[in-house]
C-alpha cells in the first residue's frame, strides 16, 4: 500500500529540486526522504525520478505520478484547512518569504505577537531580496513590495507604500538640492538593482516621466541602500518603510521635485488555484491591523 509520507515527500524533491532542499522543507533528514522516495518506487514498481551527482529530473513515469501526486497534496492541505476552520484554531505550518530589510524592520516584529497568541502555529518565514517564486520554491505565500506582475499569484494588499527621493544634508549642501525633474537628472543616484535599470519613474497627465540619474551606486537591499544615501553618495529613491526613521533623525531629508512617484503596495501574493487557508487569512488580517492606513511608518516633512 502506498504510504501518504511517500507521496509527500516525492512532491517536496521535486518543487525543492533536491533531496536536501526536500528534507529542509519537510524538516526531516536527507537519509529519511531518500528512504521515503525509495520506497514510493518500490511500492509502484517504477522509477519517479533520475539521479546524477547534480541533479534529479523526472522518468516519463515521474511526469506521469506528479499531477495525481501535486493534486493529493493539495486535497490533504485543503482538508487539513477545513477541519482548523471547523475547530476555530490557527495551527500547523506555513511558510513564507519576504524582502530582506522589510522583514528585519517591520515584518518579523509584526509577527511576533500573532506568534505568541497562536502558540501551535509553526511558521517559517525566509528573507530573500531576490524575486522569489512562490508557487516552484514551495511558499504558502510571498510578501512583496511593488507592482506584482505575475498572472500566476492572488495578491492581497496589506499597506500602501509611498516612496520618496532622499539624500543627507551634508551631499544636499555640497551639490544643492534638486527642485525640479531637469535638476535631478544632474545628481548621483543610488539605484535599487533589484527593480532592473537604473532609472526613476514619476507619473504625470502626459504619461510617465523617466528620470536617468548618473549612476552612483547600485545595490540589491535596502538597508545597504539607506546606509549608502545616508554616507552622502548621492540621491536614492526609497519605500518610507526603509528610511522613515532616517528622516526623523535627520539623517537625510526628502526631496520635492513636483512630482511624487507612483504609489505602490506592500502585498502578500499566493498561488492562483489554491484555497488561502484560515491562518494565511489570520495573518494578513493582523498585518493590516498592525502596519494601519496609511501605515505608522509613512511619515516626515518633505524639504525644498
Amino acid at each position: 500500500m502506498i504510504k501518504l509520507e511517500g507521496i509527500l515527500s516525492f512532491v517536496a524533491i521535486v518543487e525543492g529540486g533536491s533531496i536536501s532542499e526536500a528534507a529542509r522543507r519537510l524538516r526531516l533528514s536527507k537519509s529519511v526522504v531518500s528512504e521515503r522516495l525509495a520506497e514510493l518506487e518500490r511500492i509502484l514498481g517504477s522509477k519517479l525520478l533520475h539521479r546524477t551527482t547534480r541533479k534529479l529530473t523526472l522518468t516519463e513515469d515521474g511526469h506521469y505520478f506528479l499531477e495525481r501526486a501535486q493534486r493529493i497534496t493539495l486535497e490533504i492541505e485543503e482538508a487539513t484547512t477545513d477541519m482548523a476552520e471547523r475547530r476555530g484554531t490557527i495551527s500547523g505550518p506555513l511558510r513564507l518569504s519576504a524582502p530582506v530589510t522589510f522583514g528585519r524592520m517591520h515584518l518579523g516584529p509584526a509577527l511576533y505577537g500573532f506568534l505568541a497568541d497562536h502558540p501551535d502555529l509553526q511558521l517559517t518565514l525566509d528573507l530573500d531580496d531576490r524575486r522569489v517564486d512562490a508557487a516552484a520554491d514551495g511558499y504558502d505565500a510571498v510578501v512583496r513590495n511593488g507592482p506584482i506582475a505575475d498572472s500566476r499569484l492572488m495578491a492581497w494588499r496589506l499597506a500602501p507604500s509611498r516612496r520618496v527621493l532622499v539624500a543627507s544634508p551634508g551631499y544636499l549642501e555640497k551639490n544643492g538640492t534638486p527642485g525640479s525633474i531637469e535638476e535631478l537628472e544632474t545628481h548621483k543616484g543610488i539605484f535599487y538593482s533589484n527593480r532592473g535599470i537604473a532609472d526613476w519613474r514619476f507619473p504625470s497627465p502626459a504619461g510617465t516621466i523617466l528620470v536617468r540619474g548618473r549612476m552612483g551606486l547600485s545595490l540589491n537591499n535596502g538597508d545597504m541602500l539607506r546606509d549608502a544615501a545616508i554616507a552622502g553618495i548621492g540621491v536614492a529613491l526609497v519605500p518610507m518603510f526603509v528610511v522613515g526613521t532616517a528622516i526623523a533623525a535627520g539623517e537625510l531629508r526628502e526631496i520635492d521635485i513636483g512630482v511624487q512617484p507612483e504609489l505602490e503596495y506592500i502585498h502578500i501574493v499566493h498561488p492562483d488555484g489554491r484555497r488561502p487557508s484560515a491562518k494565511l487569512r489570520a495573518i494578513a488580517d493582523h498585518l493590516r491591523q498592525k502596519f494601519g492606513t496609511p501605515p505608522y511608518w509613512d511619515r516626515g516633512p518633505t524639504v525644498r
